[in-house]
């Protein structure tokens, strides 16, 4: 499939970072106007190279680590879709591609070769938007990149971009106040003398924040009037009732359309039943009760979702290609897409012990449908299923749950 097409250059090394006094434009109005609290712990003495790893909740990420790395050149790993129709412009300002969630050893080599020029090397190591401003999985390979790196490790977390601009929501709610805390949490000697499992559990233990939390314990009112629309994307099954994907969301309301029990999504972002029990007031809380019910269904043996996609390819920065419609399995096994392109018949296999998360979107590019991206090492294809029930929330769920159980099993 697509033989005749180039691929991106992963292997192009990245550019030395340009542009820098433009990116400090872009950025700095934005973290003023949220009047941003950046607190740095342990930096004293910190300069490139080193690492820099950071949460990520909305593109106002990318702005804040502008202002904490400030006047440092740094080199970001970005997905393929944000090189699209500007290339071009990602080199120069010193991005590196990746295609999310594969195993590319082409990125580690990439990343060193920036540590060794000098200069930063920073990473969204979730790899997506928090669906539900909470932490999403991190990739077991951390530590072990970490202890090939060889430099200092510096986080940087940010809160209160989840809820002033939400995946499933994304305006600017015009938050004021949120925050940042740039901390290093290894040095280079540290980092010699901890083996990659103790430096994961750190990290690990670095990367815990609830957005919704740090709203309501800010005590942060939020009045934009359409602050649940597309709630229901993360929020996909109704507690009350129990059914899937019949869930709807608009102003400050929160739906199932199955048995009729309606949620008011207060300013400080939670939710209250308009009627009866309120089963769960903190959002994160629904979803995670939602990853419960799907871990019933792997353990169980049960899971399995199949139906027809429309799908686009990405195989560099120029252009989607159309390539039609095909049937997407997700089951115990994986993920599975089966279609023909140009008289080709094609099966692209992710196999579920070997994808420990899946990148989604919600309403892609602002004129598609709900989509899941799978990525093999040379392609990437937003799938974008049509004409039956399903949640692509709940398939992110089910990837990381069929991931764990099959880890289990060994």
């Amino acid at each position: 499939m697509l033989d005749n097409i180039p691929r991106f250059d992963m292997a192009a090394k990245p550019m030395r970072q340009h542009l820098l006094p433009l990116a400090w434009l872009l950025s700095f109005p934005d973290v003023i106007s949220h009047k941003n609290k950046l607190t740095k712990i342990n930096m004293e003495g910190i300069k490139p190279p080193y690492l820099l790893l950071c949460n990520h909740n909305a593109f106002m990420d990318f702005k804040v680590a502008t202002k904490a790395i400030f006047p440092h050149r740094a080199n970001y790993v970005v997905a393929i879709d944000g090189f699209w129709k500007r290339e071009w412009l990602l080199r120069l300002i010193g991005c590196i591609c990746k295609r999310k969630f594969t195993n590319d050893i082409t990125l580690v080599r990439q990343l060193k070769y920036v540590i060794d020029r000098g200069d930063i090397a920073v990473i969204y190591p979730e790899a997506r938007y928090s669906l539900c401003g909470t932490t999403a999985v991190l990739p077991e390979s951390l530590g072990k990149l970490v202890k090939i790196l060889k430099v200092p490790v510096v986080t940087l977390i940010c809160h209160g971009h989840h809820v002033n601009s939400p995946f499933w929501n994304l305006p600017d709610h015009k938050v004021k106040g949120t925050e940042a805390t740039m901390k290093c949490l290894f040095t280079a000697e540290q980092v010699a003398q901890l083996d990659h499992k103790q430096i994961m559990q750190e990290i690990e233990k670095e990367f815990i924040y609830d957005d919704f939390k740090w709203q309501k314990d800010k005590g942060l009112k939020i009045t934009y009037p359409q602050r649940a629309k597309g709630l229901h994307k993360v929020l996909y099954q109704c507690p009350a009732c129990k059914t899937e994907y019949k869930m709807s969301s608009d102003g400050i309301t929160l739906r199932c359309n199955h048995c009729g029990k309606e949620w008011e999504m207060t300013e400080l972002g939670e939710l209250h039943a308009k009627q009866g029990e309120t089963e769960f007031s903190h959002i994160p809380d629904w979803y995670e009760w939602e990853r419960e019910q799907v871990r019933k269904e792997v353990e169980a043996g049960t899971y399995s979702w199949s139906g027809p996609a429309q799908v686009d390819a990405l195989p560099n920065a120029d252009r989607y290609i159309d390539i039609g419609m095909a049937k997407l399995t997700h089951n115990m096994d994986g993920f599975t897409l089966t279609g023909e392109y140009q008289g080709e018949s094609y099966e692209v296999k992710l196999p579920a012990a070997s994808q420990y998360s899946v990148h989604i979107e919600y309403d892609y590019l602002g004129k598609k449908t709900d989509c899941v991206d799978l990525n093999t090492i040379n392609d990437t294809l937003y799938t974008y299923p049509t004409g039956t029930e399903f949640s692509v929330t709940k398939m992110a769920l089910a990837t990381e749950e069929l991931y764990n159980y099959w880890k289990s099993k060994k």
